[in-house]
């Protein structure tokens, strides 16, 4: 059935917005506000606190950056002082105390007495310590001796006696006696004199590298390399 209202429009009753479409208008605002602060929130107040712990922490950079940069210039005088200890290591270990090797060699002298096993003096000595890659020589001792025996024996008694001593840790076997002998003066003692010549190679350094108790440390093995034989490919 089809109402007319015939009343005059004051008289009219109004219509009221539904309760249940109030309510979920309602809800949706008080949603989308609550989301609105969140993300403002997010946006701006996390974002200034994010910044405000960046500029804190600038500032403790920047006081630690000198300590930084001291350190590092530490860390490489540190490096610098090492590399120079473990070079002054490697030279010392390999050098050779000359002053030694003479008091060592006067020794062996010593040890003939007075004529008894040889009577041996030195009136020139020199000392070379090039090093040839080429011909593998690492310096040598030269020196011209005098034995004042009329027998040969006496310089070879010596020369054993200077492959035996400490003398020749750092060298290589002294060359075979041999010399020339002066003629008989019996104005002179002694009376015969025979002429011969010291020398000595020095070994190489991985063979004369000494410790800190100045003894020789084991010498370090070469590897071994294969050679290829003629005509055939090395394995």
């Amino acid at each position: 059935m089809i109402l007319i209202n015939l009343l005059p429009e004051e008289y009219r009753q109004k219509r009221r917005t539904p309760v249940k479409l109030l309510l979920a208008i309602s809800a949706s605002v008080a949603v989308n506000g609550s989301l609105l602060a969140w993300w403002s929130w997010t946006a701006f107040g996390v974002a200034a606190e994010v910044k405000s712990e960046l500029s804190v922490l600038q500032d403790e950079k920047v006081g630690l950056d000198p300590q930084v940069a001291y350190h590092q210039e530490l860390d490489k005088e540190s490096k610098l002082f090492e590399a120079r200890e473990e070079m002054l290591k490697k030279i010392t270990a390999t050098r050779i105390s000359w002053t030694r090797k003479f008091d060592e060699l006067i020794d062996v002298v010593n040890v003939g007495g007075d004529g008894e096993k040889y009577l041996v003096w030195f009136d020139d000595v020199t000392v070379d310590q090039k090093e040839s890659a080429r011909s593998k020589t690492y310096g040598s001792l030269k020196a011209m001796g005098h034995s004042g025996s009329s027998s040969l024996a006496h310089v070879a008694n010596f020369l054993d006696d200077v492959e035996r001593s400490p003398f020749c840790e750092d060298f290589n076997k002294p060359s075979p006696p041999e010399g020339s002998q002066s003629q008989k003066d019996e104005g002179l003692l002694p009376s015969e004199v025979w002429t011969f010549p010291l020398e000595a190679q020095l070994k190489a350094p991985e063979e004369r590298q000494r410790g800190a108790d100045g003894k020789l440390l084991p010498a370090q093995a070469k590897p071994k390399t294969d050679k290829p034989k003629a005509g055939g490919k090395k394995k």
